[in-house]
């Protein structure tokens, strides 16, 4: 009996690929999220609209089924919102995380001695 699902049968590249397979790839969600900030449009930004600029762009064609999927996992992320037939980004998405600080330098007392007259 051959099993299917096991990772001997699965064809890969690379010894690289087998070990370190990655489930989803971000890259169209990525560029999505920079061409509505691009855009700057208030009421969203169309689909026709965005793959002409990132023809224009970044001279990259995605196709139907990929941009498809990648707007519905940007909805479902919270990260995309859906207007009519257009999409913007939502105020999460438009300001990146914060860094958080980091802690300021306690300075050291020893250091510093003053010298009295």
């Amino acid at each position: 009996c051959l099993d299917i699902f096991s990772k001997e049968n699965t064809t890969f590249k690379n010894k690289k690929q087998r070990e370190n397979p990655t489930p989803f790839n971000m890259a169209t969600i990525g560029l999505v999220k920079e061409c509505l900030l691009a855009l700057k449009d208030r009421t969203g930004s169309s689909l026709p609209a965005i793959n002409k600029w990132l023809e224009n762009e970044k001279k990259v064609t995605i196709k139907k089924h990929v941009m498809r999927a990648a707007l519905k996992k940007g909805v479902e992320a919270g990260t995309l919102i859906p207007v009519k037939a257009s999409y913007k980004l939502s105020p999460e998405a438009k300001n990146p995380p914060k860094k958080k600080a980091a802690a300021p330098k306690k300075k050291d007392a020893a250091t510093k001695k003053k010298v009295a007259p």
